[in-house]
């Protein structure tokens, strides 16, 4: 029993691997960002929309595919998610062309999404009960892990040898997960896959859609998603309009993604403790909304004081992340539509990751400048506020399980 827990963690290990790598995939853009502007030419608005490309997956299709993992086989949805990824960001390591990066984005989005849909049910089944707590909270940091990643070693890779080895090295670490997870990640048992197909499709998406926990997880961190992917998005590449470049950029932008992860792990430590749900929300909005300020406003700052903007931003702001995955169970209509439920949540995160940085590079556009997108930003602050009142009434009286 204890090799076969133990051989089990090994594979959970490589699933949570995995998932970094695949966040690396969404991470691995902003660096370049400059570099694909005076090499392709690529204008803001082309830099919003190849940021925004890697949510069109998830955009439309979060629900379904959440739904259709299970039937196709957690682990063949993985490989397949990892097999896009690779193919997708090692062809665009050769194109010159901006129109050919989008669409290769779209893919690398899909593949993004596979992946992470289907591995925290991979992870389920692999992880003995006593540390599936332990090894989820992990999990929960995977995207702020891997975004931090590439922003520490893009500006130094592309710096080195162009944006095109960079493309080519998160494309040769997708190759090599594959490869693992071929290796070391048993298959769906055959059971599991059957009992997937128990029930009808269409009876789980209406109970799920005509539920008020899955509408209030997908609204909330859709405007979480929207200011997060406006300022990390654009993050190197205001740095580098100011003349900060290379490894210097890599470790300040790295910084910003990384003080996510602890308020993720703060956020679960705090529910544990007794906090109201509501009350983490709104403090990670109002937070949110003052470091924005902070960062954008325009006036005479010190930029010390503006970076410091975007570290409170990023750390307490991960504490709406971190409360609404805990949430889940709670607010899940049963507890078969867990997974499904964490599938129509990431759909809201894509729905504003994909509209943040589009609005943010318009703003800017019609400005002449970043001073104004802190107008943005907290609007969708306010937004979130308003919505965690519900979130408080509805959890009232329940404690959070872990």
């Amino acid at each position: 029993m204890t090799g076969t827990a133990g051989r089990g963690m090994g594979a959970a290990r490589v699933v949570m691997v995995t998932g970094v790598c695949a966040a690396m995939i969404i991470g691995k853009l902003p660096p370049a960002v400059p570099a694909l502007q005076r090499e392709l030419g690529m204008t803001l608005m082309q830099a919003g929309w190849l940021l925004s490309l890697v949510q069109v997956a998830s955009l439309s299709m979060g629900l379904f595919l959440g739904l259709a993992s299970d039937r196709f086989g957690l682990r063949r949805s993985m490989l397949t998610g990892l097999s896009l990824m690779s193919l997708a960001s090692l062809v665009g390591g050769f194109t010159e062309s901006a129109s050919v990066l989008l669409v290769l984005r779209a893919f690398e989005g899909l593949g993004f999404l596979l992946t992470s849909l289907s591995a925290p049910a991979v992870l389920r089944r692999l992880v003995p009960p006593e540390r599936l707590t332990q090894v989820m909270g992990i999990w929960g940091a995977y995207v702020p892990f891997g975004t931090a990643l590439a922003m520490l070693l893009g500006p130094a890779v592309i710096l080195a040898g162009g944006w095109e080895s960079w493309w080519w090295l998160i494309g040769l670490l997708c190759v090599l997960c594959l490869a693992a997870v071929w290796r070391w990640v048993p298959a769906d048992p055959s059971r599991a896959i059957a009992q997937a197909g128990e029930g009808g499709l269409g009876s789980k998406l209406r109970l799920t859609l005509s539920s008020t926990g899955p509408w209030l997880l997908f609204l909330t961190f859709c405007v979480y998603a929207a200011q997060w992917m406006a300022v990390i998005g654009f993050l190197p590449t205001i740095y580098a309009q100011a003349g900060v470049t290379g490894w210097t950029l890599g470790v300040l932008m790295a910084l910003v993604p990384a003080m996510n992860i602890f308020g993720n792990v703060a956020a679960g430590m705090l529910l544990h403790r007794g906090a109201q749900p509501g009350s983490l929300l709104i403090a990670g909005f109002v937070v949110m909304a003052l470091g924005s300020w902070l960062a954008f406003v325009g006036l005479e700052l010190s930029p010390a004081v503006r970076y410091g903007g975007m570290l409170l931003f990023s750390l307490v702001g991960g504490l709406v992340p971190g409360t609404l995955f805990a949430l889940v169970p709670r607010l899940a209509p049963n507890t078969g539509l867990i997974s499904t439920t964490v599938g129509w949540m990431l759909q809201g995160s894509s729905t504003g990751q994909f509209f943040g940085p589009l609005v943010a590079a318009w703003l800017s556009a019609q400005v002449g400048g970043w001073h104004w997108t802190w107008v943005a930003t907290g609007a969708c602050a306010l937004a979130g506020c308003l919505l965690a009142t519900r979130f408080g009434r509805l959890a009232s009286g329940h404690p959070v399980r872990h």
